[in-house]
């Protein structure tokens, strides 16, 4: 059973087969759980989103087309949007977006990482934006709010928000040096 690709273990576990499911949660379970770790950062929350992306996948299974991509491409975007969901509506943290956006400002200290240099430069470019920019583009980023419901916060068309993160995120790519090839 191991040998098999993960589309048949995908369309045998979408027809029942215990092993067959067996054997697919254990061939990803460590890419699945990693993928929701990253994303949700605490280890009880990021098994809890594995598991529910695997419930997922078993639901869904039939309704994979393997013309649109890899069994394991769609198998981690149910996890990372399962993740994504978590944090929207577990949120253990509760971040208010104003201290958020205060963290993110040139007058905080970043942690001390290897990546210091890149958060300097991240959080520079940050404050070089009007804040009708700043402000969607941190929601949606580290909030994980949609357009929609920024637009329903600020009291603006949707379209008006969009416009304003992909003004922001070209900014932001052209002071950070980012090439858009």
């Amino acid at each position: 059973m191991g040998q098999l690709s993960d589309e048949a273990l995908l369309a045998g576990m979408a027809d029942g087969d215990q092993e067959a499911a067996s054997v697919f949660v254990r061939r990803f379970q460590a890419r699945v759980y990693g993928l929701a770790l990253t994303v949700v950062g605490v280890p009880a929350v990021a098994e809890d989103v594995a598991q529910e992306a695997f419930v997922k996948a078993w639901r869904h299974a039939s309704a994979y087309d393997p013309r649109r991509g890899r069994v394991s491409t769609w198998l981690l975007m149910i996890t990372r949007n399962t993740a994504v969901d978590v944090l929207r509506y577990r949120r253990e943290y509760p971040t208010d977006s104003e201290t958020l956006i205060a963290l993110l400002s040139p007058g905080s200290e970043p942690p001390v990482s290897d990546d210091r240099e890149t958060i300097l430069s991240l959080r520079e470019a940050l404050g070089e934006l009007p804040s009708e920019q700043l402000r969607p583009i941190v929601l949606m980023s580290f909030l994980g709010l949609t357009a929609r419901e920024i637009a329903l916060e600020q009291q603006v068309p949707v379209g008006t928000v969009k416009s304003r993160v992909r003004r922001g995120l070209r900014r932001l790519s052209e002071r950070l040096g980012v090439r858009d090839d």
